[in-house]
């Protein structure tokens, strides 16, 4: 009788002390600090909390659901709460935001630019370069590479993209209408690009080495979309147990890659600067203004390994961030752009009209300026971007207890998940946003909306170094192919099935007919 009464004891008394641990932890939620408010308010009148699927809170939420399953998730949350909302799972808060308000908050907040603990799941693959990295590293590394995107550096990559978007169309040569399946095509074209432009080295070469990297970096994204869905695999340790083994073959050959890339650059540079030596050359000259000499990004990193500012490691984890970042994010624009081309006609035929009237027929005047003069082909790539952002959504995480301007009060830890697609479809700010106008963008229809309600590129301290750079590919493709063919439909986005991944993804192969002009 009295081990009964010591148990119950201790029953009760675990009862009452859980009781008032979950006023400022969730619990079931492994402990999640709870988020609060400033002013005592209910939490729920300023943010919502999502309902979770089992009783651990949010943790379980995407256990075992497919790709385009994870990425219905947010989307129908988005939707029927229709703001910005919490989530509670595995230990941590998660803030979902939708909402531009809230969006400016994050961005411009000095003490959030640590990215979300779902970035660690990239280390392996991309290590710690610009897009994972943090604090003094991130600053060191934002400090070198910005200078590479000079405008004049920009003008000589303007060069290599019309040339490979002149070899681009050369390979429909002879035909006077091809279906061709861009999703398939545009993923090599933007790899050579970033490869020429970028790395100053050619793929001519190494054509099918690029499409294993292309395959693996695939691969190696169907295996950070497992650890996200998986609450057992957040931690490192148990991955590490269980699941990196698998990994291991994808990341040599995307690493070996890279590897072989920088090694054939080091290479290429030492003979440009040996010529420039005999040629008597100042050997002083700023390389971001010199226009007679090329200069690659990753000649900067090896210059800045040379000062001591960066190690070879260094240079490793640089390269395969901009490798990634430059083709695979840029393709997702570019094969939504040529898709949109063939679905609005009457809108192709505008941006073919502005194009005719700016540049010649043998694109002899293709350049940085005349590409600056295309207002309305401006608009339909933004627009493309806002409908379907190549990277669906960015993560901060709180480093130390954060009091944001609406009021809440986020724990250290918390996550704090950007969904740039819903933020770009809020019909808050955006009329009708399922149907897709260029003229959302005109300067009269877009003086009065909210500045961060249009994120493609993210923002603040932390916004995409290479934004000019892609915009600029981009457009230099769009342009080739609009001089040369129409473009009509092959596929409806009606049926499309979006995935969740690093990038925007869809199961659809995106096809598309070009019809000689």
């Amino acid at each position: 009788m009295d081990l009964f009464l010591w148990v119950l004891l201790a029953v009760l008394s675990l009862y009452l002390w859980l009781k008032e641990m979950n006023k400022d932890y969730f619990v079931l939620s492994f402990f999640a600090p709870r988020v609060k408010t400033k002013d005592g308010r209910p939490v729920e009148s300023i943010a919502p909390v999502a309902k979770g699927k089992t009783i651990f809170g949010n943790g379980f939420d995407l256990y075992g659901k497919s790709d385009a399953e994870i990425f219905q998730h947010s989307r129908g949350h988005a939707k029927k709460i229709r703001s910005s909302y919490i989530e509670y799972g595995m230990g941590m808060a998660l803030y979902n935001v939708i909402d531009p308000e809230v969006v400016e908050l994050v961005l411009n907040d000095q003490n959030l630019i640590t990215k979300s603990v779902i970035y660690d799941f990239l280390h392996p693959a991309l290590r710690t370069g610009l897009l994972t990295s943090t604090d003094k590293k991130w600053h060191s590394r934002r400090k070198i590479l910005t200078p590479t995107f000079h405008f004049n550096i920009l003008a000589q990559f303007e060069e290599i993209f019309k040339a490979e978007s002149l070899k681009f169309v050369e390979q429909f040569r002879g035909a006077s209408e091809i279906s061709i399946s861009v999703s398939e095509l545009i993923p090599r074209f933007t790899l050579n690009s970033i490869c020429e432009t970028a790395m100053g080295v050619k793929l001519d070469d190494m054509a099918e080495k690029g499409d294993n990297y292309r395959k693996n970096f695939a691969l190696i994204e169907k295996r950070f979309l497992r650890r996200i869905s998986n609450p057992f695999y957040w931690n490192n340790t148990t991955y590490n147990l269980f699941g990196a083994k698998e990994d291991k073959p994808m990341l040599k050959t995307i690493h070996d890659f890279s590897s072989e890339i920088i090694a054939k650059r080091r290479i290429l540079l030492q003979d440009a600067l040996k010529n420039r030596q005999n040629a008597h050359a100042d050997a002083d000259d700023d390389i971001y203004i010199n226009k007679k000499q090329r200069f690659a990004m990753l000649d900067t990193l090896i210059f800045a390994e040379k000062d001591g500012l960066i190690d070879h490691q260094g240079i490793c984890e640089e390269v395969d961030t901009l490798m990634f970042e430059g083709f695979d994010t840029t393709s997702m624009g570019l094969i939504f752009g040529l898709m949109n081309m063939s679905l609005y006609a009457d809108k192709q035929e505008l941006c073919y009209q502005e194009v005719n009237e700016f540049i010649d027929d043998d694109f002899s005047n293709l350049d940085i300026n005349q590409i600056a003069k295309l207002k309305y082909l401006d608009c339909f790539v933004k627009e493309t971007m806002r409908m379907f952002p190549s990277v669906p959504f960015m993560g901060r995480q709180v480093q130390r207890k954060t009091e944001l301007a609406n009021g809440l009060i986020l724990p250290a830890d918390t996550q704090i998940m950007l969904h740039v697609f819903d933020l770009h479809r809020n019909p808050k700010h955006w009329d009708s946003p399922n149907e897709f106008r260029p003229e959302r963008f005109f300067p009269e229809n877009s003086a009065n909306r909210h500045i961060y309600s249009y994120i493609p590129f993210s923002a603040g301290q932390r916004n995409c170094i290479g934004q000019k750079y892609a915009l600029l590919e981009m457009k230099t493709l769009l342009i080739v192919v609009l001089k040369q063919f129409k473009i009509l439909p092959l596929v409806n986005p009606k049926h499309f099935v979006f995935n969740s991944g690093i990038t925007l993804r869809t199961n659809n192969n995106i096809k598309v007919k070009l019809v000689r002009r």
